[in-house]
């Protein structure tokens, strides 16, 4: 089937809303002091692509480039990590606010939890994270990948000490297997993608994203911006788009006048969108290779926290063609005079992308419209990553691969 643009708009509903308190504002200054604690830690950057706005037709346009992060190139040690900082703070009955790096990484912390494994499954940067993480506890991980994982990014993983791998199986396989481990040899999983019976964890990884969006506003205010007009998030399993949603809920409630928050995910790994369409109560899977640039959005089936979430307080669900993140990548390492350069990789930039698709393309005038994206909107989109596969990101913007429509 040709690839396209689909996308269901949501009405934002009244009365009994999800609650999303533990992702709000307040929550998010526990996880951010949290993340500071650590050495590594510093802001990351908020793009400003203004001049890129103005030739779009809208009124600005900021991109938060989590390329610097924690030097792992990637967000995704923002979840990994608190979720493992708030498992052992469970465990020791503590808060995970009498647990920053310099008391967490302590010989008597380490005495009273023994030796853990944690074991989680990953395309590349959420096992990078949570490698990295056990590597600085002096723990030990095992991350396994799907099939079609980059090399680079395996080599990555391992380098922190990881016992990593990939596998001859799709994302939501290898998430089966890592689980399957997990049971037989008494490991920690550590996964973002949430089922009845296994939710503590998820949730941890989701409050630990909110460090990003904490960030933005800041950053947002210095810049006299009391808040966007417009929030784009992709969607894997729905757990960042889940966590950030519910931050932004939270912070903005859900007056008319509360920011418009759109998901994008791939065609091929569409499962938070076809949960949309479907509205039936239950939640839709994507099965197979999912054969998709946008690696780190290649899965299938939607963390029940991140759905619930995005359900009640998200607007627009949006499935789209790879070569959108392309042109997202393209855009953002070649930014006009005056713009900020971003190297984004083929999910970070799937949002940036989409947008200026959308505005440029005169056959989705109708998705415009459903958006309300004109001259007075001021876009927040969130890089997730940047070039975490060298090659891939070198294919698409030095050689000008281009995934068709």
């Amino acid at each position: 089937m040709k690839e396209c643009f689909k996308a269901v708009h949501y009405n934002r509903r009244a009365g009994d809303l999800y609650p999303v308190k533990r992702f709000g504002y307040e929550n998010a200054k526990k996880v951010i002091a949290y993340h500071k604690s650590f050495p590594e830690y510093s802001v990351t950057p908020l793009a400003n692509e203004g001049r890129l706005a103005s030739s779009l037709g809208l009124k600005n346009i900021f991109v938060k480039d989590e390329s610097y992060r924690f030097g792992l190139n990637a967000f995704k040690v923002l979840g990994g990590s608190y979720a493992i900082g708030s498992y052992i703070a469970k465990r020791l009955h503590m808060d995970i606010s009498e647990l920053p790096y310099g008391k967490i990484t302590s010989q008597e912390i380490r005495e009273k939890l023994g030796d853990l494994t944690f074991v989680t499954a990953t395309d590349g940067n959420h096992g990078r994270g949570v490698a990295w993480t056990a590597n600085r506890l002096n723990q030990k991980s095992v991350v396994y990948m799907p099939k079609g994982s980059a090399k680079e990014r395996l080599d990555n993983i391992r380098a922190l000490g990881s016992d990593a791998s990939i596998t001859e199986l799709n994302y939501d396989d290898a998430v089966r297997l890592a689980n399957e481990g997990a049971e037989k040899y008494g490991w920690v999983m550590v996964q973002d993608t949430a089922w009845e019976g296994y939710e503590d964890i998820p949730a941890w990884i989701m409050e630990g994203y909110t460090t990003m969006a904490y960030e933005a506003v800041a950053q947002l205010k210095e810049r006299s911006i009391d808040k966007p007009t417009h929030i784009f998030l992709q969607a894997g399993v729905g757990a960042l788009s889940g966590g950030l949603t519910g931050f932004f809920a939270d912070l903005y409630g859900d007056k008319e006048d509360h920011p418009i928050i759109t998901i994008v995910e791939p065609n091929k790994a569409d499962c938070i969108y076809r949960t949309a369409e479907a509205n039936d109560g239950k939640l839709h899977f994507v099965t197979g290779d999912m054969d998709t640039i946008m690696a780190g959005l290649a899965c299938g089936e939607p963390c029940t926290i991140g759905w619930n979430i995005l359900h009640d307080h998200a607007d627009n669900f949006v499935s789209m063609p790879d070569c959108v993140a392309a042109k997202g990548m393209r855009i953002l390492g070649n930014p006009l005079a005056g713009d900020d350069k971003v190297i984004s990789g083929e999910s970070g930039a799937a949002t940036l992308g989409f947008v200026a698709e959308v505005m440029q393309n005169e056959s989705l005038d109708w998705l415009r419209e459903q958006l309300k994206l004109d001259e007075n909107s001021t876009v927040l989109c969130f890089s997730t990553e940047g070039d975490t596969d060298q090659a891939n990101y070198r294919r698409i913007v030095w050689d000008g691969q281009n995934p068709s429509f």
